[in-house]
Order: structure tokens, then sequence, then C-alpha cells
């Protein structure tokens, strides 16, 4: 899709003549700017990147199609574009902008500000063939990460050494960094969806739920694996084959013109069936790209219909408090007739000493 001819027709639904564009993950997928300061406008007749002395020669080089205008003081700047373009109406994304520079917008700029919301996002959620190589390259250095760390996880290791192994082989894999914080959470505190590695060294009996991705030329992975440390009891299998069963049915649910909702309704009636439905308190997964969490969602709130072209993550859970959780996520890429998963890992219970 043509993502400027894209904002223009917005701009003509909304009555407006100018878009001024604040996110930066916005500005990067609109212009292959990766720098951290910069403001996108277009209009009519202009598309251009905004940004101050630090960044010319950089812009300059990145978005050969953007004209590159200098700014030291942007309520110098603004009111020449709205002057030279004619402008009556700016709409804005009102989810990146503060009210402290709304009101200095309104003070000092001649036209009436709108704001938008999900102009570029919505854009975003269907991927471009080489957006879906870089996620898929990020998922491949995931899996090849979580290969490696296999080795060093068994009793009497930390949480925190095994994600800091983790966030190395990734980097190490080619990966610019981290898509989010690793999670790697033992025995009751793998009942944390969100747990942070700390310093509880692994037991027997320990559920160990590992989540983690990296960044590809700007665009993420994200999976889950969990792991028992020492022989599974009935208890043990009994949940991780429930959520197994949800995450592959889930899956197989996955594509076009279904909705967020109904893959989502279909791992929460298993789980539930199983007794263990109030032990499973997020959304099925969401989207994934130049964010961690973008949309779409597969959550009971969402009607979005899948589309070829989206990511997403599948990733049912069980969470019971004192004893541990389940979590097993997979990467996903709508296609047309069905769907790919972009995550190579196995997903057996994988039991270590």
């Amino acid at each position: 899709m043509d993502k400027v001819k894209h904002i223009r027709q917005c701009l003509q639904a909304q009555g407006a003549q100018a878009f001024l564009g604040s996110n930066p993950v916005n500005r990067r997928y609109l212009t292959n700017f990766t720098g951290s300061a910069g403001f996108v406008w277009i209009s009519e007749g202009r598309q251009a990147l905004l940004t101050d002395f630090r960044y010319i020669e950089q812009s300059t080089a990145q978005c050969p199609d953007w004209e590159i205008i200098r700014i030291d003081d942007l309520m110098e700047t603004l009111p020449e574009l709205v002057r030279e373009d004619g402008v009556e109406k700016i709409a804005f994304e009102a989810d990146h902008v503060t009210i402290h520079q709304l009101e200095e917008w309104q003070e000092k700029v001649p036209c009436t500000f709108e704001g938008i919301t999900g102009w570029v996002q919505d854009v975003r959620m269907i991927k471009s063939e080489a957006e879906i190589e870089a996620i898929s390259r990020a998922a491949q250095i995931a899996d090849a990460a979580f290969a490696q760390v296999l080795g060093m996880i068994r009793s009497g290791v930390t949480e925190q050494e095994i994600a800091l192994e983790l966030e190395f082989l990734m980097r190490r894999g080619g990966a610019s960094g981290v898509s989010f914080d690793p999670i790697v959470a033992s025995g009751p505190r793998s009942a944390l969806p969100h747990a942070r590695p700390g310093e509880r060294i692994l037991s027997h009996g320990d559920f160990v739920v590992m989540d983690f991705g990296c960044i590809f030329d700007g665009y993420c992975s994200d999976m889950t694996r969990t792991l028992i440390v020492g022989e599974p009891t009935e208890e043990h299998l009994l949940i991780y084959d429930l959520v197994l069963k949800a995450q592959l049915e889930a899956l197989a649910a996955v594509e076009p013109g279904r909705t967020g909702k109904e893959v989502d309704g279909i791992a929460r009636s298993i789980i539930a069936e199983g007794g263990y439905g109030e032990y499973f308190g997020h959304g099925l997964g969401h989207g994934v790209g130049l964010e961690i969490h973008e949309g779409p969602r597969l959550s009971q709130r969402d009607d979005t219909p899948l589309q070829p072209g989206m990511i997403v993550t599948v990733e049912p859970g069980i969470y019971l408090p004192d004893f541990g959780g389940v979590r097993i996520e997979d990467l996903v890429l709508v296609t047309d007739d069905g769907h790919r998963v972009l995550s190579s890992t196995f997903k057996e219970l994988y039991v270590v000493e």
C-alpha cells in the first residue's frame, strides 16, 4: 500500500489539509527514518520529515523520497508550513500528544487541530514482504538462542543467569536487541504472566516459563516455551497438555476472515472445559511488528477480521497461584489460505534435571 496516499485519503475524509505525526514508531514506518527526533508532515502537495541538526545527514540518506526540513523550534517552522500549504486544519496523533503540547500549538499556529488515532497503526497491521522477512529472521534468531540455552538450564541455576545468557545469545546471533526484557519465571513465580527474572534458583518440581524475543532490522519476534525441572507429576502433565491442546487448536483456526475474538474463544473454551478457565486471564495473542504489542489482538474484545499479511501471537496459558504456570506461544503469519507458524522450536514438554 502507498502509505502517503493512504494518509492523504484519510485527510480528505477528515476534512483536514495536513497530517502532523509525532509517534516515533509511525514516523519510522512512514519514512524509514530511525533517528530519535522528528515530525512527519503530509499535506496534499508535500511529504516532509522535520528534524533537527543532528539528523539531517542521516535522514537524507534514509529518506530519499522525503523533503527534509531542519527545525530548530517547531513553533517557528509549523506556522510557515501552514501558510505555505494553505492549511486550515491539522490532523495530529492524539494518542501521542500531551495537553501542554496541544495548547502550545493552538496558541501559536494559525489553524485548528483535530486529534486522530489509528491512521498509521491500521496500515501497519498488514506486513509487506520485507517486514515479514525481518520478523521471520528475528524468530529464527530466537529459536536458535533457545536451542543453545537449553544446555545450561538445570536445577541450581538462577532465573537471572538464564535470562542474561538468552539475551547474549540472541545478540550474538544477529539481533540488534531484545523485543522486551526476557521473562524467565520458575516454580510458583511461573504463575505470574509477566514475572521479571530474579535470583530464584531452579529446583525439582518447577515449571519454568521462558518468554522472549529479539529485534532484527527494527522488527520484533515473540515466543514462549515452558519447561519442567525433574520428573513431572500428573498435575504438571494435565496442565501442560491442556494448554498445548488449546494452543494447537487455536493455531489451526488462524485464517483470513476469522476474528481475533473467535480464535481467542476456541482456546478459552478448551481451557474452561478442562476446569481451568478462571486461571487463563489474558488475551490469546497480539500483533507483532515494529512494536512487540500492536494490532490486531486475539482477545474477547477484538472483532478485527484476520487478513493475509497480519502477524500475531497465539499464547494461551494457565496460572495456578502457589503452584506454577504454563504458557506456550508461537508467532504466526496469516496467509491467503490459512497461516504459517514462524516459530520452529518444539512444543513437547522438555524435562531438565
